[in-house]
This record gives C-alpha cells, sequence and structure tokens, in this order.
C-alpha cells in the first residue's frame, strides 16, 4: 500500500505519495487549513483515495534538534489523525524542508505567485524522500 506523507503548517497542509515500489514521491495536493475536524477529514479521504496504507508527518524541530511549541502542536495533530487513520503514523525530521523547496523553486524559475500554490506539497514530497531513503538504507521491505 502506497506512502503518503504531510507538511502540515499552521495555513496549509501539503501532500505527497510514493509511487508503487516506494522508489519517489509525487507532491498531490496543497491543503487549506480550516479547522482540526475538517483537516483530518481531507486527509483520511485522501488516505483512502491513495490507498495510503502509511503517513509520515513532518517533525518540525529546532535546528538545535530539541522540540519546541510547534513539535508540541504536531504531536496532538498525529495523536487526533491517529483516532482517523488505522495504519501506521511515522515521523520525519522536516528541518529545513520548506526552504529546500523553496530554493528548487526559485531555481526553476517558479513565479512567487505559483510558489506560494506548491511550496508545501513540495515539502511534503522531500519529507516523503527522506523516508523512503531511510527505510530503502535500513533493508525494510514493503508491507
Amino acid at each position: 500500500m502506497p506512502v503518503m506523507a504531510l507538511d502540515v503548517g499552521t495555513k496549509r497542509i501539503g501532500v505527497a505519495v510514493a509511487d508503487p515500489s516506494e522508489s519517489f514521491a509525487l507532491p498531490v495536493a496543497v491543503l487549506e487549513r480550516t479547522n482540526l475536524r475538517a483537516d483530518l477529514e481531507r486527509i483520511a479521504d485522501l488516505a483512502r483515495d491513495y490507498e495510503a496504507g502509511e503517513i509520515v508527518v513532518g517533525d518540525p524541530l529546532r535546528l538545535s534538534g530539541e522540540r519546541g511549541p510547534a513539535a508540541v502542536q504536531i504531536d496532538r495533530f498525529v495523536e487526533q489523525l491517529g483516532k482517523r487513520f488505522t495504519g501506521p503514523i511515522h515521523r520525519v525530521d522536516e528541518r529545513l524542508t520548506t526552504a529546500q523547496a523553496q530554493k528548487a523553486l526559485i531555481a526553476a524559475d517558479v513565479s512567487r505567485a505559483k510558489r506560494k500554490t506548491i511550496v508545501d506539497k513540495m515539502a511534503a514530497a522531500l519529507i516523503l524522500e527522506t523516508f523512503l531513503a531511510r527505510r530503502r538504507r535500513s533493508g525494510q521491505t514493503l508491507p
């Protein structure tokens, strides 16, 4: 079953999914945040649509590696997500993924307006690629 990744921000949630062979991540959607219940419902719908068996959530650690207020908020988000999604939920350090996505889009000469609409799903793809690479290195097999 495919893996889906989330880059959860205060205004938007970027979504990416892995191809069936888990070779690469595809950015698929940006959800505008409304309220937690509606956000979780849309994520659960996407997980069903993409037949995701696992979800990876970006963990916004501080540059020092410590857990700050943003990480505590994500802890609560993941706890609520676990009530709506029955598969495994993994956490991946997401430090600098949004900045990395922004740099890649600027290098590709994507306009500022267009970057705003896609940077979050690009960040989700980077989070997912980190997870997939770690899984490959550990020799973990597909479920």
